[in-house]
């Protein structure tokens, strides 16, 4: 196992399209690591730098404390799992597992054994002589997983492997997924264009945009405390919702009432004109509902309800909105990179299931206005972010990652401590 280091990273192809534009990033022995953006973001081109399966540009790749820019996939140790899982169809779900083993001409009695390690993870031995193509998706993903684990890699690599699933299935994969990740300890790259794996897997999520680094950190911080307008759209399910706002004082004026800004907020806003208001749908409550100690914290509005969505355990109401044509255009664009119509001038809010709003009728909104962000329209930034509060975020959640680390590499050497004196 080993940490990976990547500094000032470029790939530029013929026609010197950056795909990946100064990439510097870092990831500890024994991280889950995300890269996560939409489509043509130049994340799988990253991780086939790391394996060695595209050429660097420029940059220094470091695996383990050693640069290994010149080296060949296969002097670099790594094990790769692949979105279309990359099985050989002649051959049986032993014989798959352990094609890396006899490529390196390792004994058959030691080929047994990890084949038979890597089948107890997985909960694969029912299956070890059936075919691939016996297999349904889930398990043929098991498969290209128990291949790259009896490699005893320096590190996964992930590119994509559940995109090929449906969505029940994906959520199983996901939890067996990071359960491996923490039984093993190993340092994982793991790449997706899904919000929802990149949120449920990663010690740290990195988000990329047109091959370049937007904010690095823990799944919460990003949640919390995105750092622009990108990160914050692409972040949530439903996404953030953006309200275009005036400023007057502590005050923001937007199309659905004014918001009170607390002290720090208000600050960071001062002398600006035209804002965005980002809102998180979860953000929002049916005032009928809220408790009356609660109210005074929040703003309370009415708006007409166009569209609801009963989900069961909630429900979604659609609030469309005006806004200065300035605004929709960089609601448009943002919408079209992000592939979501979301983003629309409509706030999406989240409300419990047992409220009687309507559509088609007025109805009365609670809004916490300590957790709204505020972004600069041109730039994207968000102004009102609290760097120390996300930093502080991401530390408790690294010093936690840490100790898992530590408790999974103790377990399993004390495993194999077991396993030796039981041979002896």
């Amino acid at each position: 196992m080993a940490s990976i280091e990547m500094n000032q990273i470029v790939k530029k192809y013929g026609d010197g399209f950056p795909a990946v534009n100064d990439v510097s990033l870092d990831i500890a022995d024994g991280e889950f690591m995300i890269l996560v953006g939409p489509s043509g973001c130049g994340k799988s081109t990253l991780l086939r730098m790391i394996v060695g399966l595209e050429d660097i540009t420029s940059g220094d790749m470091v695996i383990g404390g050693t640069r290994v820019n010149d080296k060949a996939p296969r002097d670099r140790n790594l094990s790769m799992v692949f979105q279309n899982y990359a099985l050989y169809p002649h051959l049986s779900v032993y014989e798959n597992i352990a094609f890396p083993l006899r490529l390196a001409k390792t004994s058959e009695d030691e080929v047994r054994r990890r084949v038979n390690e890597a089948a107890d993870v997985l909960e694969l031995h029912e299956h070890l002589e059936r075919k691939p193509a016996n297999l349904s998706g889930g398990q043929r993903q098991r498969v290209a997983m128990g291949r790259a684990i009896v490699r005893q890699a320096e590190a996964f690599l992930f590119d994509e492997p559940l995109s090929n699933l449906d969505a029940k299935l994906r959520g199983q994969m996901r939890t067996e997924i990071a359960r491996l990740q923490r039984r093993l300890g190993i340092t994982t790259v793991y790449v997706t264009h899904d919000q929802t794996e990149a949120m449920t897997l990663g010690d740290r999520v990195c988000v990329l945009r047109k091959g370049k680094i937007q904010q690095v950190a823990s799944p919460r911080e990003l949640y919390e405390q995105p750092v622009n307008l990108f990160v914050a759209g692409f972040i949530g399910s439903p996404p953030m919702n953006f309200l275009p706002a005036e400023v007057n004082g502590d005050t923001l004026t937007t199309p659905f009432g004014a918001i009170e800004l607390d002290e720090r907020r208000a600050a960071a806003v001062a002398g600006k004109e035209l804002l965005l208001v980002g809102i998180r749908p979860e953000y929002f409550e049916d005032a009928s509902l809220v408790d009356e100690a609660k109210r005074p914290l929040g703003s309370v509005f009415t708006a007409r309800v166009d569209v609801t969505e009963w989900l069961g355990d909630s429900q979604f109401a659609y609030i469309p909105y005006e806004a200065p044509e300035a605004i929709q255009q960089k609601l448009a664009d943002l919408s079209r990179e992000l592939d979501s119509e979301a983003l629309r001038t409509q706030a999406i809010v989240s409300i419990d299931s047992t409220s009687r709003i309507r559509e088609g009728r007025d109805a009365e909104f609670w809004l916490d206005s300590r957790k709204v962000h505020v972004f600069d329209p041109e730039t994207g930034d968000n102004l009102t972010r609290d760097a120390e509060a996300g930093a502080e975020l991401t530390r408790l959640a690294s010093e936690d990652r840490i100790e898992q680390v530590q408790e999974a590499r103790s377990e399993s050497q004390s495993i194999s401590g077991d396993d030796r004196a039981g041979a002896a």
